[in-house]
């Protein structure tokens, strides 16, 4: 399936108010989560956020809900809150195409930077480069892209219009840099990847000047797999199937990968781990 990844598919814009703009967060190493948008236009298949808020899949994808008033909420929150890591988000991106017009992230970052909050921002999106500006201001900072595959054919397939893999590449190289700390989240590596694969993948991410890799496996949390079927082409449904449902394979080749980091001195770290 191919597409032109610079514009988004029909997506209804609802533009609303929020009534906080940090929450606090359980994600390990982050104490707040911050999101500038409801819903997300990137409409990755296996995206766990409906089952978070209870969303039909079917829905997801089709709408964003940009929280206009989040960088003053934000500015209001900032004066009392105790300084912690903001992650940069954590049920949305940050930097999905609408980003381009409301420019919400971007406000929000000038907020942290005048209390210099910690950040961590996680994006699909090489838009994240147009902030890379106020993002080297502050004292403490991570970028992290994730990119599951480097296959562009199935990156087209279940992460329909995000940016393409070599931009993703490119984007946290530029922040590597400048010397801020980056990371490529390998989450979920599809299951298509073969052993054999594995050290000239590794090579590319390494190329990019990270400091951390971070796996996870494709969690099928209730209606993940139906919808993966419907999309994927059948030979890769097939491989899906084994290797998700009836194989040892992803704590091979999480142990594989751990091993070729520590060769590299790159910081290895499993997400979820439980």
């Amino acid at each position: 399936m191919k597409k032109n990844n610079q514009r988004p598919g029909k997506c209804r814009v609802e533009e609303m108010v929020c009534r906080s703009a940090l929450s606090p967060s359980l994600l390990p190493g982050i104490d707040y989560a911050l999101n500038p948008y409801n819903g997300c236009q990137h409409g990755c298949a296996y995206c766990y956020v409906p089952n978070v808020f209870k969303i039909s899949r079917d829905d997801w994808g089709t709408f964003v809900k940009p929280k206009t008033n989040i960088p003053k909420m934000l500015a209001k929150e900032l004066k009392n809150k105790k300084r912690g890591i903001v992650g940069i988000s954590t049920v949305t991106d940050p930097y999905q195409p609408l980003e381009k017009k409301y420019q919400l992230t971007r406000y929000c970052l000038e907020q942290l930077l005048r209390y210099d909050f910690p950040i961590n921002i996680l994006t699909k999106s090489s838009l994240v480069t147009r902030d890379i500006d106020i993002i080297q201001k502050f004292s403490q900072s991570a970028v992290g892209t994730t990119i599951s595959s480097l296959t562009q054919d199935e990156i087209d397939t279940l992460e329909p219009y995000t940016s393409p893999v070599q931009k993703r590449l490119d984007a946290i190289t530029k922040f590597s840099e400048k010397g801020i700390y980056t990371y490529i989240f390998m989450g979920p590596l599809y299951p298509t990847l073969n052993h054999e694969n594995l050290p000239g993948l590794l090579k590319t991410y390494f190329s990019t000047g990270i400091q951390e890799l971070v796996v996870d496996t494709l969690h099928l949390k209730p209606g993940v797999w139906p919808n993966l079927k419907e999309k994927l082409p059948e030979k890769t449904r097939e491989m899906f199937k084994t290797r998700l449902f009836n194989s040892n394979y992803y704590p091979t080749v999480f142990a594989e990968i751990e091993k070729i980091c520590k060769k590299n001195n790159v910081t290895y770290q499993r997400a979820f781990p439980h």
